[in-house]
């Protein structure tokens, strides 16, 4: 199994809209078909006369709309409510144009004006769709007294109230198949934009989540800082002691101490460089090869874990900036791995194009499969220490924040993988 986080790289907000305006397109493309085959179907099958030129032309026209949409929609213009509304009452002045020229409210396929209805209620706003209501009602009253009348053969006069009746099983018929397509598709739409809503909260939740875990480490971070200084003052002091230095164990130990004291001040001042303090001086300028190996070096010299492997395959060098947020992501992957694996770690460093692919990957037992659906949240961990799942949530959304993703996966042969892919344009040098 594999999961995969990724940058907001979801539709935009008047994506449903667009959506919607391609469903009336594709609509319009259906009865445009549809009404061009019973046009020809009743004039020449039938014989029943019917001004097949103006007729014909209304469907021209209705194409030509369909162009001019594709066009709209293609030139990535936003769709409104405005636009959706204009294009329902050219739908519904063709169709008036159509009965008219084939009998007015006599013409069973007047029901048709109930489907712009329909069309208009699942579209628009509440105040566009009343505009519909009262455009297709006024379109429905002016065909009952304005029309062209049908002029049917001998053969169909005996059988009229038959004929109407068959026509509106067949308008019944087709309202119902469009209905049915229309609908599913607007409602697949809606559920995309209900989940991306649904997403949108969720990273929201979560990049809260972030602002408050800095907030707490910048704060952790300033009032650890005094009392570090006192103690490296101190441990100095005790250095220069006759007695410590007469002693090579109390001398080793007190080495040792200064180092550890050192090292926590340098993990205050990344904490503090992170947060915004000092950010030009966190960033220098370095290659992609100088900066992950001089960090896969570090972290191995700190932690003194044996069993890390290595692999440079990048390629030939890149400048870049380096950052003290990017250092301590990959100690987070590289931790996690330490402690799913006491044996054996490797990274990985790759090229694709102009993406940097760096793969942590262990021998341990694997991520869970609640772990791994869930893989970026907050706390999503199977260990029940305190803390535990914030490794791989602040990974996540660093790779959010620099347009990169993460991917984690079980390796078939046993241990997980986590795979970072890093668009180089993110760390590149800018003038």
């Amino acid at each position: 199994m594999t999961a995969l986080v990724t940058p907001r790289a979801l539709a935009p907000a008047d994506a449903t809209a667009s959506q919607n305006m391609l469903q009336l397109v594709q609509l319009r493309w259906l009865a445009i078909a549809g009404q061009c085959v019973t046009i020809l179907l009743t004039h020449y099958a039938f014989g029943i006369v019917l001004p097949i030129v103006p007729m014909l032309a209304v469907l021209a026209g209705l194409a030509l709309l369909n162009a001019v949409s594709m066009l709209w929609l293609r030139s990535g213009r936003p769709i409104d409510n405005r636009a959706l509304l204009v294009a329902l009452l050219l739908d519904v002045l063709c169709l008036s144009v159509q009965l008219y020229f084939s009998g007015g409210a006599t013409n069973p396929f007047v029901s048709l004006f109930l489907l712009q209805v329909v069309l208009g209620s699942v579209l628009l706003k509440q105040g566009s769709t009343w505009v519909v209501v009262v455009v297709t009602s006024i379109a429905f009253a002016l065909l009952t007294i304005v029309y062209r009348p049908i002029v049917l053969p001998d053969d169909y006069r005996t059988s009229l109230f038959q004929l109407h009746v068959q026509g509106m099983w067949v308008c019944f018929a087709l309202v119902a198949v469009l209905l049915v397509m229309f609908v599913t598709r607007i409602n697949r739409n809606l559920r995309a934009r209900d989940a991306h809503l649904a997403a949108m909260q969720r990273q929201a939740a979560e990049e809260d989540h972030i602002v408050r875990i800095g907030l707490l480490a910048s704060g952790a971070a300033h009032e650890l800082g005094t009392p570090l200084s006192s103690l490296s003052v101190i441990l100095g002091d005790w250095r220069r002691a006759p007695g410590i230095a007469g002693d090579p164990d109390l001398a080793h130990d007190l080495s040792e101490m200064q180092a550890e004291v050192q090292r926590c001040k340098a993990i205050v001042t990344g904490i503090l460089l992170a947060a915004g303090e000092a950010r030009g001086e966190a960033s220098t300028v370095t290659s992609v090869r100088a900066f992950f190996g001089r960090v896969v070096a570090d972290w191995q010299a700190a932690r003194g874990f044996a069993g890390l492997r290595y692999d440079d395959a990048f390629g030939a060098d890149v400048p870049i900036v380096s950052d003290t947020v990017l250092q301590q992501m990959v100690f987070n992957l590289l931790d996690n791995a330490a402690e799913a694996s006491s044996e054996e770690i490797r990274i990985g460093l790759a090229r694709d194009g102009d993406m940097l692919l760096v793969t942590v990957a262990d021998r341990g037992s694997g991520f869970a499969t609640a772990t791994i659906e869930a893989i970026g949240r907050p706390y999503n961990s199977t260990k029940r220490t305190a803390g535990a799942g914030l490794g791989l949530f602040l990974v996540a959304n660093v790779m959010r924040k620099l347009g990169g993703t993460m991917e984690a996966r079980n390796r078939l042969g046993g241990g997980a993988e986590v795979v970072l892919h890093l668009p180089l344009s993110a760390l590149a040098l800018t003038e």
